[in-house]
């Protein structure tokens, strides 16, 4: 019997073993999968937590049962992959076999690794929302800050859904404002990047909502400490941001085992081949979703479309054929505004997000890089598309992402916020 071991039981993993179970013949393949605990969390509602928009329990949900019959899951935590033997290695000594190993393993946020985060303000005036404990205790907070200075931060990217932080923003603008405290409350957002997003054109435009909104942008802040005595952001530059409640985004970092086990960079994010996801130097590992080091968004999009390309890959190179098919890179993101808005970004490798019409041109219903009423529809709706369509393996897309109903703005390289681009003309 054939071994498949997947660790890591997140959307990417719970997405490639029920895919695999399905295509591999159960009398040559055994599909495991490895996880720490049963608590698969649904990321996404994290966001929402904070606000009240989405409650706890609506998060998490049993791994187990959103695995496919047929395929073994398994509870403990990788010590280290021993690749020299073609074996994963537990903490408490058992020793998983396997023929190929793909690590699905995700990113998680490290506030460690930053001086003075988790100091004495931690979980009382230093907060995030990238667990669903932090975003527990962010709402308490939310709800008992009624004026001072609000700072939005993001330490360093790579971050699991880079526009999440600024969805976080925008939603306690409109949150303050709903409750007649805008004018009491000054907020700032402080990002690492010279904008406001990574890619030009939405940078562009999210920045004009920022801007409109009267939230003041702090760029190319790279923090070196949190002063918890001073409540204040330092930066290597020496640039300091003063703050009364800090909603901060920490450095997030791969599974320590991958380093463990030398199969990691700096950052603990496995070097794969970016269109074949094969990992560098080895042919029977794969790491797929947030665990590689593809040079695109860490979010539940890219880790859809790339199993797609890996499922493909995987039947071929288990039968000794060569890879043949690509990924592109391929992310769309939803960008809640605020107000029952939101937008919707789609972009890859190559193609930064562009305005249009998603996913059927001229008709939508989505509108790229506008705020539409549709578009947070689209959002709200996606917690039952996941649980219910995407993890079980029901959700046909196209992989690549597609230029048609797409508007080319020119100048491509203008990237001041508030600026308005004339378009040409639709593509096919």
């Amino acid at each position: 019997m054939r071994q498949l071991l997947v660790l890591g039981a997140g959307t990417a993993g719970t997405m490639i073993a029920n895919r695999m179970r399905r295509l591999l013949d159960p009398h040559q393949w055994q599909v495991t999968v490895v996880d720490r605990d049963d608590d698969h969390h649904y990321q996404p509602g994290y966001l929402f937590v904070p606000f009240a928009m989405m409650s706890p329990h609506d998060v998490v949900r049993s791994r187990h049962a959103q695995l496919h019959d047929g395929v073994r899951f398994v509870t403990g935590e990788v010590d280290l992959v021993d690749h020299a033997h073609d074996a994963v290695v537990l903490t408490d000594g058992t020793r998983l076999p396997y023929d190929q190993l793909v690590i699905a393993s995700g990113t998680t946020p490290r506030p460690d690794q930053t001086p003075g985060t988790t100091g004495p303000l931690w979980r009382d005036k230093v907060h995030e929302f990238y667990t669903l404990e932090g975003a527990v205790a962010l709402r308490e907070a939310l709800e008992h800050f009624t004026h001072g200075r609000l700072v939005v931060h993001v330490t360093e990217m790579p971050i699991k859904c880079p526009v999440a932080p600024l969805e976080f923003t925008l939603l306690a603008e409109a949150m303050f404002r709903g409750r007649g405290q805008r004018d009491r409350v000054e907020i700032v957002y402080a990002t690492p990047l010279p904008g406001a997003f990574t890619k030009p054109v939405a940078s562009a435009r999210l920045g004009h909502l920022l801007e409109d909104r009267k939230i003041l942008v702090e760029t190319d802040f790279m923090l070196e400490s949190i002063d918890n005595e001073r409540q204040c952001l330092v930066s290597y530059d020496e640039r300091e941001v003063p703050f009364d409640l800090l909603v901060t985004v920490p450095l997030n970092m791969g599974a320590d085992f991958v380093a463990r086990s030398g199969l990691g960079d700096e950052l603990n994010y496995v070097p794969v081949d970016r269109g074949t996801l094969l990992a560098t130097g080895h042919d029977n590992i794969f790491a797929v979703g947030d665990a590689g080091d593809i040079p695109t968004s860490k979010a539940g999009s890219v880790a859809h479309y790339s199993v797609d390309v890996f499922v493909d890959n995987f039947l071929d190179h288990v039968e000794g054929r060569p890879l043949t098919h690509h990924f592109d890179g391929h992310a769309n993101c939803f960008v809640e505004s605020g107000d029952g808005k939101a937008l919707l970004i789609d972009f890859n490798y190559d193609v930064e997000p562009l305005p249009g019409k998603f996913p059927i041109p001229v008709l939508g219903p989505m509108t790229l890089l506008e705020e539409t009423r549709a578009n947070h529809a689209g959002k709200t709706a996606f917690s039952w598309v996941y649980w219910n369509l995407l993890l079980p393996g029901r959700l046909p897309m196209p992989t690549d992402m597609s230029m048609a109903g797409k508007h080319v703005p020119t100048p491509m390289n203008h990237t001041e916020p508030g600026t308005t681009f004339p378009e040409k003309e639709q593509l096919p």
